[in-house]
């Protein structure tokens, strides 16, 4: 008997099948024989943040802290899909955020970020989400995320501009308030 997980990948591959042939090509090819399980195999895992919530993975590894100074995780690389052309987008992501009696298992940081890009995602979106968690999970006084990513359909269609890269941020709580702190944040992760 298959599992709902299973099933669900069977579907789309008999789906991704279809498309292969509306295409032009032969699915029967030796080459395309098994494409169609495997490229849904695929996309069950880049899409695997839909079946794992950010906020208990966080909660795993909540520690007390007496401090109240800037804490920074850089450069976390990221992989995901644009929700607009089903195509990848990938680069780097930079946390940091005062915490206010917790902080936060570093390696946890790694992992929300791959929670939210293995999503149909926009990066605005994708940056705000990650900051919004960090911050109500923590009870942090102020989260502040950045994140650089290189998007193939900006490289691959359309415009087809390979040089091309997109930033977004976005912040809350103190850094909102305070511009000397965002510099130090800017700082920490040149």
């Amino acid at each position: 008997m298959e599992t709902p997980d299973e099933e669900r990948i069977k579907a789309i591959s008999e789906h991704i099948e279809a498309i292969v042939g509306l295409l032009g090509e032969d699915v029967s090819r030796e080459g395309l024989v098994k494409t169609p399980v495997r490229a849904a195999k695929a996309l069950w895992f880049l899409t695997s943040g839909y079946r794992t919530e950010a906020a208990p993975l966080m909660e795993q590894a909540l520690f007390e802290h007496e401090g109240s100074q800037l804490i920074v995780v850089k450069d976390i690389e990221f992989y995901s899909m644009c929700e607009h052309h089903i195509l990848p987008f990938f680069g780097k992501v930079s946390i940091g955020y005062i915490p206010d009696g917790k902080i936060v298992g570093l390696s946890k940081l790694a992992r929300i970020v791959n929670v939210y890009a293995r999503r149909l995602q926009v990066q605005e979106r994708f940056t705000a989400q990650i900051c919004d968690v960090v911050r109500e999970t923590l009870g942090a006084k102020g989260v502040i995320v950045t994140c650089s990513g290189e998007h193939l359909c900006m490289k691959m269609r359309g415009v087809e501009k390979q040089h091309s890269a997109t930033t977004t941020m976005h912040y809350n709580g103190v850094f909102a308030q305070d511009a000397a702190l965002r510099a130090e944040f800017f700082a920490a992760i040149r």
